[in-house]
This record gives structure tokens, sequence and C-alpha cells, in this order.
């Protein structure tokens, strides 16, 4: 569940953080969620200085024109207005022959409110790896709005998402099958099963998508933003990257330090775990989200999982472990399996704003035996739309994972972690355990097990990290900063709930960040906001 202004120092009232309102939206609309993948990558080795694009890329004009409404590989959404614009940067497919074929990465935009205080451009990733950032960033853009006085908005499909090369794996009725099937088998069938699915998955990636396959790691796409930097007109890069998109900002920081600007990586992923440690981490994260659900829904005497933290705990192991044997009915026709319900589960701890909506689900589910809700979560997660069709993120993320990392875990490996998994988490041990294999057999070998995110010489990076993040752990966040170095990594926390830290609306926080990327003032390390 990869499961990966008018006063700059005044913070404005915030209703709900971007992407939390936009996915509390989505619960109820299906629209779009983001989440960290697991990465890695460069071994310890210094970067090498990437040589210069050729002038044919960097002298590129970009045509921008009015959007259009996103396509289904990008998501949900409708055409963003005409304040923003949209275009197509050409870039290599191999950097390593970057005057060899090029594709195009979609990019959107709007313009600085203020021309005259404008700052250059603040280029985003939401995260994934593989969400749309042209589907994106027009949705959120309003919880940006201080930055948008003195930056340019950019949002783009990174290589492999979207309109930028989209990776097309199944189609949709495929998917619908694909992820509703058992992926924790009890059963040497199962298990067989199971196998014979995950092989499928991957060789229909590569029969759909060869050519690009290979060249949608992170380091590909840290070059393309440089590049982009270039045909906007920006001396250095400023840049704001959430969850995945901290990997993606500290791999650029590391490839060009003398090219950062102020970068923000929010919702930190930690470069030095491999695939084990990560999502035995991650386990542990969403399970201690779960707990502090269910300690405040247990103070209803409605609660459907009961009065305390281990009944919930009991009551949902056992629960899913009879959903495993049938299935729940929805009125779409399709059954709630035990993996979606769980998926369902987890993403709305993405957000404290649909804790309600965990709870109104999981009442549907155990007391009245409908899945509706937490499929309708699932669906969200998998970027499903009602008529059935899903976006590019979940292929995407397979994609950019699987190249980037050399890691490869066995189903023999997986099933002697299992006891430690089942004791990070009754409800997730077992599911996220076995999302290990997602790996074992794709056609892309992955580069190395590690990501050297070092940026000697480069500005002061802030990495911000929350408490309560089920998906990245708040230490992951001093992690990545130590990473980048002493004299360039700074972090700070939030005490709060949720996958990222300016997500939160803390005011602290809000006017650290925005005082960063609007004065260019840097907080000191250690900084916490309570």
């Amino acid at each position: 569940m990869k499961l990966r202004a008018p006063s700059p120092s005044a913070p404005l009232p915030r209703s709900r953080p971007a992407w939390q309102r936009r996915l509390s939206c989505a619960a109820l609309g299906l629209l779009v969620l983001a989440v960290p993948g697991c990465s890695g990558a460069q071994d310890g080795a210094a970067a090498a200085k990437p040589a210069p694009p050729p002038k044919s890329l960097t002298g590129q004009q970009l045509r921008w024109h009015t959007c259009p409404d996103p396509a289904p590989a990008q998501g949900p959404g409708r055409a963003p207005g005409a304040q923003w614009e949209c275009a197509t940067l050409q870039t290599p497919l191999d950097w390593a022959h970057p005057q060899g074929r090029k594709i195009g990465l979609a990019l959107v935009r709007t313009k600085a409110l203020d021309h005259d205080r404008r700052l250059g451009s603040l280029i985003f990733n939401f995260g994934g790896p593989g969400a749309s950032g042209v589907s994106l960033m027009p949705s959120v853009a309003e919880e940006f709005d201080r930055l948008h006085h003195s930056y340019d908005l950019v949002g783009f499909d990174p290589r492999g998402v979207g309109a930028s090369q989209g990776i097309k794996c199944l189609n949709g009725a495929e998917l619908d099958h694909y992820f509703a099937r058992d992926t924790t088998p009890d059963t040497t069938e199962e298990r067989a099963y199971n196998t014979a699915q995950r092989k499928r998955y991957a060789a229909a990636c590569q029969r759909n998508s060869a050519d690009v396959l290979p060249h949608v790691d992170t380091e590909s796409s840290a070059r393309d933003i440089d590049l982009m930097r270039e045909v906007l007109g920006d001396r250095k890069t400023s840049y704001f990257g959430i969850s995945y998109g901290t990997l993606l900002g500290a791999e650029y920081a590391h490839l060009f330090p003398d090219k950062v600007g102020r970068i923000v990586l929010d919702g930190a992923v930690d470069p030095a775990l491999g695939r084990i440690a990560a999502d035995l981490q991650q386990t542990k994260g969403f399970q201690l989200a779960l707990n502090h659900w269910m300690k405040r829904c247990s103070t209803s005497k409605d609660c459907p999982t009961g009065q305390s933290v281990a009944a919930g705990n009991r009551v949902l192991a056992s629960w899913l472990r009879a959903l495993d044997a049938g299935g729940l009915p929805t009125s779409s026709g399709r059954k709630l399996t035990a993996d979606q319900a769980t998926l369902g589960i987890a993403t709305a701890l993405y957000s404290e704003q649909l804790w309600g909506i965990l709870t109104k689900g999981l009442d549907q589910a155990i007391r009245l035996g409908r899945g509706d809700i937490l499929l309708a979560l699932s669906d969200l997660y998998n970027e499903r739309d009602k008529q059935g069709r899903y976006s590019t993120r979940q292929a995407a993320n397979s994609a950019v994972t699987c190249s980037d990392t050399a890691e490869r875990v066995s189903d023999e490996r997986i099933t002697e972690l299992l006891p430690k998994f089942r004791a990070a988490s009754p409800v997730f041990g077992e599911y996220v355990a076995w999302t290990m294999g997602a790996c074992t057999d794709w056609p892309v070998r992955g580069t190395s097990e590690r990501l050297n995110v070092r940026a000697s010489g480069a500005d002061p990076v802030l990495v911000v990290g929350a408490t309560g993040d089920p998906a990245t752990p708040f230490a992951n966040a001093q992690r990545l900063a130590r990473a980048l170095g002493k004299d360039v990594g700074v972090e700070i926390g939030v005490r709060g709930e949720g996958h990222g830290a300016y997500a939160t609306g803390n005011a602290c926080v809000t006017r650290l960040v925005d005082d960063y990327l609007l004065r260019d003032i840097v907080p000191s390390r250690g900084t916490f906001c309570e």
C-alpha cells in the first residue's frame, strides 16, 4: 500500500489542508490520493556531474494553451479554468542518450499573482510515485495562495505518469479482477494463483509499455526537473515535494546542488531504508494511526470496533479473516474483498478529515454487511472512476519503485517475515508483507538498494514531518535531513495526524515553510510546532 502573499509572516486562515481536503471530498466522489513508494539507487556513490543537455532541448519554447479536462490516465478532475495553462516539455527518453528519442512531459501552471514580487516558478510533486500533477495541482492551489502571490505554481506529470507516456498494463475490467484478488494466501494453491497473477501483471506492463519501462527511474525524473527549470527561465529550482516527492527532490539536490534554490520536502521518505525495513516501518505507522482513530472512536457507544483499542484490533482482525472467505455486497454489484477492505481502512488513515468516513464505512460493513463505503475508499486509492477506468498511478508506482531498487523479496522470504509483520500490526501486517513481492517478477532490473542523496554545497533544504503520519513516520524527516548533509538538511516537525506536515493546517509550520519560501528565512534545525 504504498501504502511510499499578502503578508508572508502572518498565516491566512486555513480550512483543510490541500491534498487532505481534496481527499476528503474524493472519498465521496472518488478522486485522487497520492502516496509514497519505496525506492533506492546509487548506493553510496557521489553524484557524477550530469552532462548539460543539448541546446535543442534547453532552447525549446513551450507552447502554452488552455487546459482541457484531464484524461482518464491522469485521474479525475475538470478543466481548471482560464488562469491555468498547459504545455508539453520535450525531454530525452533515455538521459544517457540525450540526442536520441524524445518524450513529452505534460505541464500545468498558473502565473504569480503579484508580477512585481515574482520569485520564479515553484514546481510541485505530490508523490506516489505516480500522482498526476496536471490533474492535482489546480484542485489544491488555493491552499498555496500566499505562495501563489510570488510564484508561478507549476505541476507536471512525471515520466511514466498520466499524459507523460503513462505506463499501461491491464485494462479496467482486468484491473477490477486484479485488485480484488486475495494477496494474502493461506494455502499453496492460493500462493500459486497469486504468483501467477503478479507475473501476468508484470508481463502486461512489459507488453504495453516496453519502451518506457526502463526509463522511469527517479534519477531520470530529477534530470527532467532541471531541464524544466532551464526552459521555464529560472536560475535555480524552487520545489515543493510531498511523500515520494521528497525522494525526488532529494535526488535533484544530490545531482544538481548548485541549482538548489528553495526546496521543501514534506512527509519525508527515508532514503537509507531497504524494502523490508521500510515496509515494516510503514506497517507500524499505519497501526499507530489506526490506534489513534480507535481511541477516539471508542469514546462513542456506537463505535463499530468497540470501546477500547485492544478490542478494536481484535474485532477488525477477526472480521477481516472472516471476510477473506467471501466478501460483502455493494450497490455496484462488485463485492468488497478482504484486501479491498484493508486498503480502504488504510486510505482513510491518510487524513484525519476522513476518520468520520472510516467510522461510517466500518459501521456499514460490520453491522449492516454492506461494503459500499470501504470499496469507494479502495477505489479512491487505486484511482478508479465510476466508469471503471483507472489512471496510470498504480502502474507508474510499480514501474518507478521497481526501477529504482534492485531489491527483490521472494515469497519464501515473505513467509519467513510474516510473524514480524503480524506482530507490528494485526490488521495491516500480513497485507503489507505480501506487497513486498511486487517487484519479484518485474521485467526491468533495479539500480541499487539504497539512495545516496548527499547534496554537498547546496543551499539549505527544508524537511518537514508530522508525528502522526502513518505513511512516512516523523523520524524519516530527521533521517532525510541528515542524509542531505549537516549543512544542507534542516528538519522541522509538527504534532498532528495525517500524511504531510504542511497539510495539517498548523499555523506555526505554515509560517515557517512560507517564510522560508517567500523570504528565504531558514528556521533553526529541530524546530518543533505543537
